[in-house]
């Protein structure tokens, strides 16, 4: 289901954005950069909106009390879900029905662990992540699977809740101290779209969704970078906006208009100031730009790592293409040596500038693959859904790598030990980020509901062995 069919408005997405800021201690709501970049509306306009935004304030979140060891979450959602055999479980044993051309796994840089022949620059990085072999939920429709991969919660029931990169903005936004003009929860560069990600908690904790492709020059972010305008024409245009704001002048020390004046400077800040220049990848050199791979994939990597080194709690690389239900080895061919550049370059990089022990990376889609490959008509050659085992990664923020947790059986078809669950994996963010699963979100209709809670169908195990 895409945006528009579930009735997504890309003005609501401005005005959203525009409220984001309304967490903050002055309580008035940053306006919309798009509004400021493309519109000639008047200060008094946008005062209505900053209003909107304060009314709209939901309640303090509740303090976090665990201790937090990661700073910054980069998430790799692989949209579709990867085949585990092709890529971190291989079964060449299990022979051509299973692995078809792939039946040469790779030894990594940690002695016995070895995965798929399309990951080389993966392997040689094995020591920094380690491998989730036994995740499982047993669901094979993407929208439920993605919203319990993405919550922890079991799909159904009266309440919708949100995904953790919401969870992560509640807690470590803006009511949490969090004072970055870039929103703190990005997702490059179409939001996911299988499910709403802020859940309950609304608008405001959806993701701010850059648009645009970071491998064109420039980065045409929506709403900070409009293409077709210069610099130069933005700033004239600030001073064509200033020039007409008469009611500013006339009702000067206003406490809501010097108010307002701030949010304008902010955004200003964000399209041509300091601020803005993160999404501006032209600084990185050209030899590291190829390292990551000149591709979507690649260069959001980079721009990931960017973001969380200016301070961004969480991003979500949106990397869409892995649904393959027909001519799957064809795709992979193609796909693979991409995700293994920016991944493995991601890896990397974050270790040398010393961002991964302070920054968790998670690797993961909504399912797995058919381990045997569907070679008959109409598939020719594809894999279908699989819920019933797949694999995950995670690397930095306090998970130990050069690690494997759990296994499938001889032909990957089902959980051979140590099951993984959704909110076992998210239980053990939490614990790293320092957010108490414990800990309340407030609902809009007054009640509060837990961030984790275990039931007699479901227990909650962290990942001690890696953590």
């Amino acid at each position: 289901m895409n945006d528009s069919q579930r009735g997504h408005c890309p003005a609501a997405d401005a005005r959203q954005r525009a409220c984001g800021a309304a967490d903050r201690a002055e309580g008035v709501g940053r306006l919309s950069r798009r509004r400021f970049l493309q519109s000639g509306l008047s200060a008094g306009a946008g005062l209505l909106l900053g209003g909107r935004a304060t009314v709209s304030a939901l309640s303090a979140a509740t303090e976090a009390k665990t201790p937090a060891k990661a700073r910054s979450v980069i998430q790799i959602w692989m949209w579709g879900g990867p085949a585990h055999l092709d890529t971190f479980d291989p079964k060449p044993q299990a022979g051509p029905d299973y692995c078809g051309p792939f039946d040469k796994p790779i030894p990594t840089n940690v002695e016995g662990v070895k995965i798929g022949q399309m990951l080389p620059l993966l392997a040689k990085q094995a020591d920094k992540y380690a491998i989730l072999r036994s995740m499982t939920h047993g669901i094979n429709g993407h929208e439920t699977a993605s919203y319990m991969v993405q919550t922890g919660r079991r799909p159904g029931g009266r309440v919708v809740y949100p995904c953790v990169g919401a969870v992560v903005s509640y807690f470590k936004g803006y009511r949490a101290g969090y004072r970055g003009l870039i929103p703190p929860y990005i997702v490059l560069t179409q939001p996911q779209g299988r499910f709403s990600e802020a859940g309950f908690l609304g608008n405001r904790y959806k993701p701010f969704a850059t648009g645009g492709d970071p491998a064109r020059t420039p980065f045409a972010v929506e709403g900070i970078v409009a293409p077709g305008l210069t610099a130069e024409r933005q700033k004239s245009r600030r001073e064509l906006l200033g020039s007409l704001n008469t009611l500013g002048r006339a009702a000067k020390g206003d406490p809501q208009l010097e108010a307002l004046a701030k949010t304008e400077r902010q955004a200003y800040d964000l399209i041509l100031g300091d601020a803005g220049k993160v999404f501006d990848l032209a600084q990185e050199t050209d030899e590291l730009r190829a390292k990551y791979g000149r591709n979507t994939f690649g260069q959001s990597c980079l721009m990931a790592r960017r973001l969380v080194e200016a301070g961004v709690p969480y991003v979500t690389i949106n990397y869409r293409g892995w649904d393959t239900h027909k001519q799957h080895f064809r795709a992979m061919r193609r796909m693979m040596p991409q995700l293994d550049a920016g991944f493995a370059t991601l890896l990397g990089d974050l270790s040398e500038r010393g961002l991964l022990d302070k920054t968790i990376v998670w690797w993961t889609g909504e399912f797995g693959r058919t381990p045997k490959v569907q070679n008959e008509a109409p598939w020719n050659g594809g894999r279908g859904h699989y819920g019933r085992v797949f694999s995950a990664v995670v690397a930095g923020g306090g998970f130990k790598g050069g690690r494997v947790v759990g296994a499938s059986d001889a032909k990957g078809e089902a959980v051979k030990t140590r099951p993984i669950y959704p909110w076992d994996l998210i239980a053990s963010l939490y614990e790293l980020l320092g957010v108490d699963s414990s800990a309340k979100l407030q609902h809009p209709l007054g009640f509060e509901v837990p961030v984790m809670e275990a039931d007699d169908d479901r227990k909650i195990r962290p990942l001690r062995e890696i953590m």
